[in-house]
């Protein structure tokens, strides 16, 4: 579990699958076990404030992304209450799920991306979109681009080039330099193969 201060009243953690299979919870109990994942919740929340220097009480809302390959970014604002009195032990949880139609792998090196990418096309993929961004390289796929694929095959694909990010597209649209556009498997193919 990795645990970043955005702001006072903002932070944000972030989960690999491993460190939710660790904690006892299956990707598919997000959605069914609700009492549990609140439970959990709760013991996240502990370890973040710990962690922050924090003292969460109050209301707190809580967003949580599932990224595909990544694991799940939670966002947490705290907040306060404006009908209630002070109490020091109360906590109140608003919790949204919300899952990403995208994967998004990070490449140390160039040559990495497009072995990926001649990879993927020789699938049949020829979307997907290459940014650079802070010294990385950065693919991202989005779900029509791989409808025709079994998700868990083109993550262990891609896992064999780059790693996994938490690096979400808005911030590589935003702070990186779009390489390829929607076509990057197939710009890849066409130059490199």
């Amino acid at each position: 579990m990795r645990v970043e201060r955005m702001t006072n009243e903002k932070f944000k953690i972030f989960l690999t699958f491993d460190d939710l299979l660790d904690r006892g919870l299956s990707r598919e109990e997000l959605w069914n076990d609700l009492p549990r994942v609140h439970r959990i919740f709760s013991d996240m929340m502990y370890e973040a404030g710990i962690e922050l220097g924090v003292e969460l009480t109050g209301v707190l809302l809580v967003q949580v992304y599932l990224l595909q390959a990544q694991g799940m970014l939670v966002v947490v604002t705290k907040t306060e209450p404006d009908d209630l009195e002070e109490d020091e032990d109360y906590i109140e949880m608003k919790v949204t799920l919300d899952e990403s139609k995208e994967m998004m792998f990070s490449f140390a090196d160039f040559e990495d991306v497009i072995g990926a990418g001649i990879q993927l096309y020789q699938l049949d993929v020829i979307g997907g979109s290459v940014y650079y961004y802070d010294e990385d390289y950065y693919m991202l796929i989005r779900d029509e681009d791989i409808l025709h694929l079994d998700q868990d095959q083109v993550i262990a694909l891609l896992s064999e080039f780059a790693c996994a990010t938490a690096a979400t597209s808005h911030r590589l649209i935003e702070y990186g330099k779009e390489i390829m556009d929607s076509h990057a498997c197939e710009t890849i193919y066409r130059h490199f193969s």
